[in-house]
């Protein structure tokens, strides 16, 4: 016989739900992880250096990146008077809290990444 699920734990997992795809929705994309791993690292950085150590990354993605984690408060934007003018970008408080979150899934990919270069883990698995 089946039970029924409980309105608690239906309204539990409904929140669940949400509360993924809002995250998914924020930090979508293939660069924003490696953008906030780079910024995490390093505290601080101009654009041009994020953009020389986000390999791969053009200069107009890693704008636009940039601007909808300024726009999540993920990340802060300091224009300084300098000549030329140099942007600094960094992490903010609330998006350090993602810190632990990025170190868990490159864990995962590096465990994942040795399991298929292991021929004991292959026919284990």
């Amino acid at each position: 016989m089946k039970k029924k699920l409980s309105v608690n734990h239906s309204e539990i997992c409904k929140t669940r739900i949400t509360a993924i795809k809002d995250t998914m929705e924020i930090l979508s994309g293939k660069w924003k992880f490696h953008i906030l791993g780079t910024l995490l690292e390093t505290d601080r950085m101009r654009f041009m250096d994020l953009l020389r150590e986000v390999e791969g990354i053009g200069s107009k993605m890693l704008s636009k990146e940039l601007q909808d984690m300024e726009i999540n408060h993920l990340v802060t934007r300091t224009v300084q008077q300098t000549k030329p003018i140099t942007v600094v970008y960094e992490v903010t408080e609330y998006g350090k809290t993602l810190g632990p979150i990025i170190d868990e899934i490159a864990k995962w990919g590096i465990s994942y990444r040795s399991s298929l270069h292991s021929p004991r883990d292959r026919e284990t698995a």
